[in-house]
């Protein structure tokens, strides 16, 4: 539950996310103003809301413009590529956050943005997490969405994908993974889910297609990076020649629930949400 105070700033990158959580935001009586990152954020999203432009390392006029519009939550959502330092040309400001950032600087992505919650909290600031205001994108309990159910050597590629992909989060180095018969075909990384689809396509092996697995890394900062599955996804796992989708109950956004299910048993794909804590999760419907 929000409790409604001031404004929510909508630090956002690319993507439809940052629109979506404005939507909700607004719905729950909350003013709403989207700083978009230049160079990641869709005009077509973010352009509907009071916004401005600004550069990653802009960060005294990131707080002034938060400030002035009387934003006290902030949100931060939509994928934004890390920069070099060279590229990002602090202000004074950025420079001084830099510097309390430290070693988070050379950590992986989640070091990072549990330090930058950290630094926007010291600046007066609630970071919150995209999951509150869209409360109702979150699957709470395992259990199979749709018609589709998988068989036992999905169930065994879901198995395998959560003890991967727990690995690669235990790195900082991604959210999922394609496994197919037990072998394991592609990995998350920078690049994100949609070209990792693409991968899995172009190494996909003779016989029943793979399962894309996700789940929220190990100790992950979730305010600021919650793993999100949308119809698009769906559709990108179809078209990689995938049989179902796993992931993560409590813990990841299904963007238009109803759309995912459609689109999923049209396509003759499974949904199904996991206990990452266990390889004996419930997957009934």
């Amino acid at each position: 539950m929000i409790t409604p105070m001031g404004g929510v700033g909508i630090l956002a990158g690319g993507g439809p996310l940052p629109g979506t959580v404005a939507q909700a935001a607004a719905a729950a009586g909350r003013p709403v103003y989207i700083l978009g990152f230049e160079g990641f954020a869709e005009p077509a999203v973010i352009e509907s809301w009071p916004h401005d432009y600004v550069r990653l390392g802009a960060a005294g006029q990131i707080l002034a413009l938060l400030r002035q519009h009387g934003c006290t939550d902030l949100v931060l959502i939509g994928p934004v590529r890390r920069p070099s330092l060279r590229s990002l040309c602090p202000d004074a400001d950025g420079a001084r956050i830099l510097a309390r950032l430290g070693r988070a600087l050379f950590a992986g992505d989640d070091g990072l943005l549990a330090a930058l919650v950290r630094i926007l909290g010291e600046e007066g600031f609630h970071v919150r997490g995209a999951h509150e205001f869209l409360t109702q994108a979150v699957v709470e309990q395992p259990g199979v969405l749709g018609t589709m159910v998988p068989d036992d050597q999905a169930l065994r590629d879901i198995q395998q994908g959560v003890r991967v992909v727990q690995a690669l989060g235990a790195l900082d180095i991604g959210q999922g993974c394609v496994v197919q018969n037990g072998v394991v075909l592609a990995v998350e990384a920078m690049e994100g889910t949609d070209r990792m689809l693409v991968r899995a396509g172009e190494c996909r092996q003779p016989g029943e297609g793979g399962v894309l697995v996700k789940l929220l890394k190990p100790g992950q900062e979730k305010r600021a990076d919650m793993p999100a599955i949308g119809p698009v996804t769906v559709r990108n796992a179809h078209a990689a020649g995938l049989r179902g989708i796993a992931f993560e109950a409590g813990h990841t956004l299904l963007m238009d629930r109803d759309a995912c299910v459609e689109t999923a048993d049209r396509l003759g794909i499974f949904l199904v949400a996991v206990a990452s804590e266990t390889d004996t999760a419930p997957l009934t419907p």
